[in-house]
């Protein structure tokens, strides 16, 4: 079920999917971009680097542990789809627009 043009609900997960620009000066989310959230990620894509870096920001953001947030898709694209489970979607988009 979708809830938002950037969150759907399935089972238990929110997924959220993410537009990623990597090597930047710093690491935080830049907005709502169209369908998506863009996170400025300040790694490399390389060897895994930003893909973690990612989710370790995104679960220290929503304030969840780092096992509850996880790729789902996406690992060598800037386009990805990322499952959060434990938090409301509405908590979810909140944490997202206020950025």
């Amino acid at each position: 079920m979708s809830v938002s043009a950037f969150l759907e609900v399935r089972g238990d997960d929110v997924l959220v999917d993410v537009l990623v620009a990597v090597r930047a000066s710093r690491t935080r989310i830049l907005g709502i971009h169209g369908e998506r959230v863009k996170v400025a990620i300040a790694a490399p894509p390389v060897d895994g680097a930003a893909n973690k870096e990612l989710v370790r920001f995104l679960a220290r953001s929503l304030g969840v542990p780092r096992g509850s947030v996880r790729l789902v898709s996406g690992e060598a694209s800037r386009r990805k789809r990322l499952a959060v489970s434990g938090l409301s979607p509405d908590t979810i988009r909140s944490v997202f627009e206020s950025a």
